[in-house]
């Protein structure tokens, strides 16, 4: 019982693809992530050099400085939320990354959320969707129990906008309360103060384990320019909250260094001191090993056209180690592939959607399309999460669905009742999940597959995402759908009112389809982060390696006793 029976799927790429199609593939998608690289270049400039140079001339460094001298040398940055406030527009003004960086960063081989204010823009302050990105990297700390590192330079809330960012249930006030519910969940925290502090900027370090505060920085409640506004009494704001008042008087910081590299050395050797990560002993004595396939390939196996398939099996063949997968149930629910493969040689459990023709048990020798849940599929996928929930195997989903079969049939078959059971499980599941939206996510299947309603750690996108109830040509047509006949054309006789239906339901579609895009998704915080599907395995290791970093927290279980053993051996074929 203790073999994990994995077998190699996949095949080389000539065989999976033909290569005519391939190149097609790889060549549109390239375009896209090229797109990609260059629209995170321009949030990575922030306001620009003539903003770096200011930060510079004050003998401070850049956040993304900061990040980089913290960083284990040569190791990847992941960020998330790149693409908050994506082309939105305050006033003239425009916050790149919602003017804070938030990512998963190796420090002394330990993977670390780092949350670091972006001092190019506007001084670090907040902007509408800036608090609500920190929680979103605060909880994602949380759920895994990685240290978290605060890199503050802030001057409080952008005021202009103090409307949107300072009431509600996500508002800056609730940045503190999850600095509280890390330090209740024994998660580590270590801040370091760089600059400007003011108000939330300033309580924002006070709940950390550590706080280390630079010549330059001070944190107050209030500013100078307001305490002279308020009690006509001239000082600067160092004196009211510098390294000497909170440092060596008010116990609000622990230690006093000379400059910016000081103070991030010495975060790196408090981080050093903390548990190593818990990853090798969940290893079971295996070695990481890449894909036998090459991830690359991933590019050209993906049609960008939503309409056109792939083979499931290739896209897992290139995402597991070595190649090697052991699917459950692969006799039902056929419109779903679910199983358990290595990464970085940690076990991670995977569902995907297969596309194109299945088999119908319902009806036999017929056909019915993939990428749409069915009962059987809908079952299977509860069992599996609550199997690996069970056994303590953190999940992907990779998602391009469709949604839920509809019908007199599906209703008959009871389709709610048996999403309603994958939705309680999906919502209950104590395990690390992580999404990836492959290309389409439509409806209930969205939901229903673990999308950013039910609280995945983190929620991934590709440059050819499709997130949407329905598709703009259907949602046209449902729309305009008293004015149309049985097959969907205009039933109106009037020269100007089948004009003005067919430009209502054209710009109903367009719409539709501009709110499609990933980037506007990612703009409000629909979805964490955009990918290239060339990227996806490196993902993938970072969601492996995180969800097993922590030390005395998981309740993973050795896989002589995983319930999906007793799931197969109930479910394989008799002789």
């Amino acid at each position: 019982m203790a073999h994990v029976p994995l077998q190699e799927i996949g095949s080389e790429r000539d065989k999976a693809l033909d290569k005519r199609a391939f190149a097609a593939n790889e060549q549109t998608l390239k375009g896209r992530e090229d797109d990609l690289a260059g629209l995170r270049a321009k949030v990575a400039e922030g306001w620009g050099s003539k903003y770096r140079e200011r930060v510079h001339a004050k003998g401070k460094l850049t956040a993304r400085e900061r990040i980089d001298l913290l960083r284990d040398p040569d190791s990847r940055l992941f960020e998330v939320g790149t693409f908050v406030n994506h082309e939105r527009a305050f006033g003239k003004l425009h916050a790149p990354g919602a003017g804070v960086i938030t990512a998963f960063c190796e420090v002394h081989g330990r993977w670390t959320m780092v949350i670091a204010n972006d001092n190019t823009v506007a001084s670090g302050s907040w902007w509408p969707l800036t608090p609500e990105k920190i929680q979103r990297a605060q909880e994602m700390a949380r759920r895994l129990s990685l240290p978290v590192v605060y890199l503050v330079d802030c001057s409080g809330l952008f005021l202009p906008e103090q409307s949107r960012s300072f009431p509600g249930r996500t508002g800056a006030g609730h940045i503190f309360m999850k600095n509280s519910e890390l330090a209740a969940a024994g998660v580590p925290q270590i801040a370091g103060v760089f600059g400007d502090c003011i108000a939330g900027g300033g309580y924002m370090p006070i709940i950390s384990d550590r706080v280390y505060m630079t010549e330059q920085a001070y944190m107050v409640i209030a500013g100078a320019a307001l305490i002279k506004g308020a009690k006509s009494q001239h000082l600067s704001s160092l004196d009211i909250g510098g390294p000497e008042v909170h440092v060596h008087q008010s116990g609000c910081a622990d230690v006093r260094v000379p400059d910016d590299p000081a103070a991030i050395e010495a975060i790196r050797n408090e981080l050093e001191a903390l548990p190593s990560s818990a990853s090798g002993f969940y290893r079971h004595g295996a070695d990481a090993a890449e894909p036998h396939f090459p991830a690359s390939d991933l590019t050209g196996l993906f049609p960008s056209d939503h309409r056109m398939t792939y083979d499931a099996a290739e896209v897992l063949a290139r995402l597991v180690d070595r190649s090697l997968f052991w699917e459950i149930l692969p006799d039902r629910g056929r419109e779903l592939m679910v199983g358990v493969g290595r990464v970085q040689g940690l076990y991670m459990g995977f569902a995907i959607n297969r596309q194109g023709l299945i088999d119908d048990p319902e009806h036999r020798g017929a056909k019915k399309p993939g990428g749409i849940l069915y009962k059987e599929g809908i079952a299977k996928l509860a069992a599996f999460s609550r199997a690996c929930n069970d056994d303590g195997i953190p999940l992907v989903w990779l998602q391009d669905v469709s949604g839920f079969d509809i019908g007199v049939e599906a209703e008959r078959l009871g389709l709610l009742g048996y999403g309603s059971s994958l939705i309680y499980t999906n919502s209950t599941n104590q395990i690390p999940m992580f999404t990836v939206l492959l290309r389409k996510a439509s409806g209930a299947g969205y939901y229903a597959m673990a999308g950013l309603p039910y609280e995945p750690v983190l929620q991934v996108s590709t440059p050819i995402t499709r997130q949407s109830v329905m598709e703009g040509r259907t949602l046209a047509i449902a729309a305009f759908n008293t004015k149309l006949d049985d097959d969907f054309e205009i039933a109106v006789e009037d020269p100007e009112e089948r004009a003005q239906i067919e430009e209502g339901m054209r710009a109903t579609e367009e719409r539709i389809e501009g709110d499609m895009d990933p980037y506007k998704s990612a703009a409000q915080m629909d979805t964490d982060e955009i990918v290239g599907v060339s990227e996806l395995r490196s993902w993938m290791e970072l969601f492996a390696e995180t969800s097993y970093a922590a030390c005395g927290v998981r309740r993973t279980k050795n896989p002589r006793i995983w319930s999906l053993h007793d799931l197969a051996a109930l479910t394989e074929a008799r002789a």
